[in-house]
């Protein structure tokens, strides 16, 4: 079966695949057509936590399957209920709005935002985000994405938004001077912008201001939420606290879920029509994700997770010493690493694809960083393997650079 061309034939192009047709995922590993196996090493963009198949994950899927799918939000959703609980529990003091994704999270954080300047936000208006940041591709969302390549030409909503440098808090207080912004969000990592980690001291020095201006402090954790970078929540590192924290993708145990936790601030705004959705929280979904958090938390579970993060970085830092030609930067957080090459875009694209040849999957963002999301899964085998694989092809990336 000629899989690509009937993809060519029968789906709109959006993104530029891999020369390869998925049959199955099992732990860490996914499987093409051919039986040949590949290291993931990207799990769906930040989607699968646990690898694939995860028993844990796998037995939801059985019992929830075997109840219901859909029962509207007009009942009583009891696997959602449960979910929502343990999120607030491991987050911030409020309730969750969920959604089936994490542009439809940015959306409903944007109305409740625009709730709350209306019910008493001081005539505040208006949302301040980061250069080079993302938030997701529909038409509220895009209006916060600051990538040219993405938002284009689209029609935008027109509410204000404010656009500056990350680690520079001095700006922001400048345009405090200036402007009445109701909301600051920013990711703890940003991703798609290259995952570039925000300084701890920079997210406490934000929220200072936040806190003395009177605008909502908010947190974009829909790719570094749900344990990806050692703690539950990214934002956790630095010891503040939001008014809003936007999740997703990690969340659903590989089914689309995603949505906002409002803080107390926020949590009573929306009320019955201001907002909805068909479908989610889907119940499946929930179940899903609840057998995630049922790992993700538990504290065995955690230390192995981190052991092999703190190795992970242990290798790479081998690599930066190793390869200073061909590597610029490798930075990130925990399961979230961005590896900065010294190369043009055509040489960082044959880069992955010599790596897919050799059973490694890794993604390109921003044209020349190698980004890594592996799952929590990752055994310090895969970390070897992978190690050993990239070394291989950044030697012959520097030969024929002459470096």
């Amino acid at each position: 079966m000629d899989w690509r061309s009937l993809d060519e034939q029968y789906i709109i192009s959006t993104y530029k695949r891999l020369p390869i047709a998925i049959a199955k995922g099992e732990g860490n590993h996914l499987y093409d057509t051919d039986g040949k196996a590949y290291l993931d090493l990207f799990t769906g963009l930040a989607v699968n936590v646990l690898g694939h198949s995860h028993p844990q994950v796998m037995q939801a899927l059985r019992e929830q399957g075997e109840k219901f799918l859909h029962i509207s939000n007009l009942f009583l959703n009891t696997p959602a209920i449960r979910l929502a609980q343990r999120l607030v529990e491991h987050s911030v003091k409020g309730k969750v709005f969920f959604t089936n994704s994490g542009a439809e999270a940015t959306e409903a954080a944007i109305k409740l935002i625009h709730k709350w300047t209306v019910a008493g936000g001081a005539g505040r208006q208006g949302i301040v985000v980061l250069r080079n940041s993302f938030h997701g591709r529909t038409l509220g969302a895009i209006r916060l994405t600051r990538q040219p390549h993405v938002y284009q030409d689209f029609p935008q909503p027109s509410f204000p938004v404010y656009e500056l440098d990350a680690e520079d808090a001095e700006q922001l207080k400048s345009l405090c001077r200036e402007a009445k912004p109701a909301a600051v969000l920013m990711e703890p990592v940003l991703g798609s912008g290259g995952v570039v980690p925000l300084g701890e001291a920079y997210l406490r020095d934000v929220e200072a201001i936040c806190r003395q201006e009177g605008m909502l402090f908010c947190m974009d954790e829909i790719q570094t939420g749900i344990g990806r970078t050692g703690r539950f929540f990214a934002y956790q590192h630095a010891g503040v606290t939001p008014d809003l924290i936007l999740f997703a993708k990690g969340v659903g145990g590989g089914l689309p879920l995603g949505g906002v936790i409002a803080g107390e601030k926020l949590m009573n705004l929306f009320k019955p029509g201001d907002h909805g959705t068909t479908f989610a929280p889907a119940p499946l979904s929930a179940a899903l994700g609840n057998a995630v958090l049922d790992v993700v938390l538990d504290p065995v579970f955690q230390t192995q997770s981190n052991e092999v993060m703190s190795y992970l970085w242990e290798r790479l830092h081998e690599l930066g010493r190793s390869f200073t030609a061909v590597l610029r930067d490798i930075r990130g957080k925990g399961m979230m690493v961005g590896i900065s090459l010294n190369a043009q875009p055509e040489e960082a694209s044959r880069l992955q694809q010599n790596l897919l040849a050799e059973g490694i999957l890794v993604d390109i963002t921003q044209k020349t960083i190698v980004r890594l999301l592996p799952p929590l899964t990752l055994t310090k085998e895969d970390v070897d393997r992978f190690v050993d694989v990239f070394s291989r092809q950044l030697a012959e990336l520097g030969a024929a650079k002459g470096a």
